[in-house]
């Protein structure tokens, strides 16, 4: 995994971003367990209460649970990572839309640009 991080958010925030992409995409399962704190913070070159504060942020919200001798893990609820990664994907399309009314295209002009990138996507 490759952890391209920033000095215009805090750390810890773009780490939960991070896993939480990955477990949304499929990289970890529900149920899976994930690397230890320590494993996750030399892949990410951070300092692991860094990584730390990160996964405890992320078992607050649920998606990452802890079993006290045996690690933390991805939770089992199938339908709260089906909800975040709609939120994140909402997200990522108001940016687009965002992105494409700022260039002065009109909502036909980008349905057309959208049809033919989707078009393009298929055809590779």
């Amino acid at each position: 995994m490759t952890w391209n991080l920033d000095n215009n958010m805090p750390i810890y925030l773009q780490l939960m971003e991070q896993i939480q992409r990955d477990i949304i995409s499929g990289k970890y399962g529900p149920g899976d367990k994930l690397p230890s704190v320590r494993e996750l913070a030399v892949e990410a070159a951070v300092n692991p209460n860094t990584m730390q504060k990160a996964l405890s942020e992320l078992e607050r919200g649920g998606l990452v649970y802890s079993q006290r001798t045996s690690g933390r893990f991805i939770t089992e609820d199938e339908e709260l990572i089906k909800e975040l990664k709609r939120e994140q994907a909402g997200k990522y399309l108001a940016e687009f839309f965002e992105n494409m009314r700022s260039l002065g295209l009109k909502e036909e002009e980008i349905r057309v640009l959208f049809e033919e990138a989707m078009k393009g996507e298929k055809k590779e």
